[in-house]
């Protein structure tokens, strides 16, 4: 962590344009919502919170401050201990100097309801907020068994930047176009002490999008995420805000088990009570309530590729699957995913006149039209190919008409990217075509789509950079195709992948591989032949049926 100082804790002169990007991030947290994040991460007055140090990295208003502040005083009453001695259990930090002073009064009053006197309750006020910002403080301002918050709703590009370097230094997750809540997260993580616990309320895009992706990592390489509680459809802040929030609490040590929950516009301040009764009671492994379901992993999902999105329900079946099963792009059955050529100039090398140039400098090639009907019907596409059998250019010389056809469009095709940088192979496709996946049978599958539509070719096209693939040593792909088409596959894929407008999903390479499958050989034959006779019908609920006896499952929860 970086000690940068840019300012005081006495005086701040917050650039005009900092402080309205501040002010505008400000989303403030409810009451309720307050008392359940402390309730999740342990900070209850049964404990001495006197010999504790909880941090607020941007306080505001002093919303957490007030239930900080209650609990503070019944465990100062509980262990005979006096006010005075908590004069260092609580650090919160803010920006703006009407939040520091609104939250100091809060403080005082909140101790002086409790029967403490004035004096005291002023100067634990004053000791408890500061007046800085928490992303700059030197690393002994840090150092805590609890941070919790709601961290500002700021992307880095509405900070000055001068600020926005500063920031980037003291937090190396903090990449791309991130928010800066991604600092609040690095920063409050590296402060914990052995066993700390971090509960954040915050946007939950972190845990998906490609700016999280560092902090992801982060998390896994050395924290344990215990609990994710969605509130997307809850009111969880005094204004009506699209944040899609989530509390998420990390601890100092060994991944454990995760709590996994999903909430419903009926979650409310007592169901939240009977949430955390549930998660402290560990009775049951799954709870299915009107407003809230919520199952308990046994660990959380590695590493920091996306991590899944799902009901808690659907979460467990996938983490049970990912324990059981291998991925489907695998070595030994030599099966992997990949993706059509890109040309980087379609109009130039796609065509559809069969006398464009030489015949074996026209490559047949699958486009996403040709799937449609889920038969693979072809229309007549061919790539303009510059590319031999063994993986280099050809020589245009041995080719006259395609060096006259590509001669036509050479003004257009060398002003692309790929021939600046390589003058002399101005002629080339962004990819490089491999001659032998012509001949391969393949699965192939729309970039775009609804649902999972994986089409077989026997072999003989090539596909465009909008079709995804699948090539296997092992797999008979009708079977593989049944298992694909199946809801489970659907199931890995909505988990992962990102949605478009309309609930359209991507259906990349990179999420084709999270899907998990059985060996090959461990299919019996009635099996088999059902995925196979599902995939040729396209019946994805007979497929989904077979699935589930292949996968040991009951059924495919919702």
């Amino acid at each position: 962590m970086a000690t940068l100082a840019l300012f005081g804790t006495d005086s701040l002169a917050l650039p005009k344009s900092l402080q309205e990007a501040v002010e505008h991030g400000e989303v403030f947290t409810r009451g309720w919502v307050v008392e359940l994040i402390l309730d999740l991460i342990g900070y209850t007055p049964d404990k001495d919170l006197c010999d504790t140090k909880l941090i607020e990295p941007a306080c505001g208003g002093g919303a957490f401050l007030g239930a900080i502040a209650s609990r503070v005083s019944a465990s100062c009453h509980a262990h005979s201990r006096p006010l005075t001695d908590a004069t260092e259990a609580v650090r919160a930090f803010d920006l703006l100097d009407h939040n520091v002073e609104q939250s100091r009064t809060l403080i005082t009053r909140a101790l002086q309801d409790e029967g403490w006197g004035s004096a005291d309750s002023e100067r634990i006020a004053a000791a408890w907020v500061r007046q800085g910002d928490y992303l700059l403080q030197a690393d002994s301002d840090h150092c805590a068994d609890y941070v919790v918050g709601n961290p500002p709703y700021i992307r880095l590009e509405d900070v000055p930047d001068d600020r926005m370097a500063a920031y980037r230094d003291a937090c190396p997750t903090m990449s791309g176009r991130a928010d800066i809540y991604i600092g609040f997260y690095e920063t409050a993580l590296h402060s914990l002490t052995p066993g700390g616990r971090l509960g954040f309320i915050c946007a939950d895009r972190w845990m998906r999008n490609q700016y999280g992706r560092a902090l992801r990592h982060l998390v896994t390489r050395g924290f344990s995420m215990d609990l994710v509680l969605t509130m997307h459809d809850v009111d969880a802040f005094d204004e009506q805000v699209s944040a899609y929030p989530a509390i998420t609490v990390i601890s100092n040590h060994r991944q454990g088990p995760t709590v996994v929950a999903d909430t419903t516009r009926a979650f409310d301040a007592a169901r939240s009570r009977d949430f955390v009764a549930w998660c402290r009671s560990g009775a049951r492994e799954q709870i299915d309530a009107e407003a809230f379901q919520a199952v308990r992993l046994p660990h959380w999902f590695p590493g920091e590729e996306s991590w899944p999105a799902a009901s808690p329900a659907r979460l467990a079946m996938l983490e049970d699957l990912t324990k059981r099963f291998g991925l489907l792009e695998d070595s030994r059955t030599g099966t992997r995913v990949g993706i059509g050529v890109a040309t980087g100039a379609d109009k130039v090398f796609l065509t559809q006149n069969a006398d464009a140039v030489e015949p074996d400098r026209l490559l047949p090639m699958a486009m996403v039209r040709d799937t449609t009907s889920g038969t693979l019907d072809w229309g007549g596409t061919y790539l303009v190919n510059p590319w031999s059998t063994d993986g280099d250019l050809v020589d245009l010389d041995a080719y006259p008409r395609l060096a006259s056809y590509l001669d036509r469009h050479g003004d257009s095709l060398r002003k692309r990217y790929v021939a600046v940088k390589q003058p002399h192979r101005w002629y080339k496709t962004i990819d490089k075509v491999d001659a032998r996946l012509t001949r391969r049978p393949k699965l192939l599958f729309p970039d775009m789509k609804l649902t999972i539509h994986p089409v077989l070719d026997e072999g003989g096209l090539y596909p465009h950079h909008n079709l995804y693939y699948i090539v296997s040593d092992t797999w008979d792909l009708r079977v593989l195709g049944g298992l694909l088409l199946s809801g489970i596959a659907q199931a890995f894929v909505e988990a992962y992948a990102v949605r478009m407008r309309g609930g359209t999903l991507r259906f990349q390479a990179q999420y084709l591989r999270k899907i998990r499958v059985p060996d090959p050989d461990a299919i019996d034959e009635r099996d088999r032949a059902a995925l196979a006779d599902a995939f040729d019908r396209r019946d994805v609920e007979a497929a989904t049926e077979a699935a589930l006896r292949v996968y040991g499952l009951a059924e495919l929860p919702e």
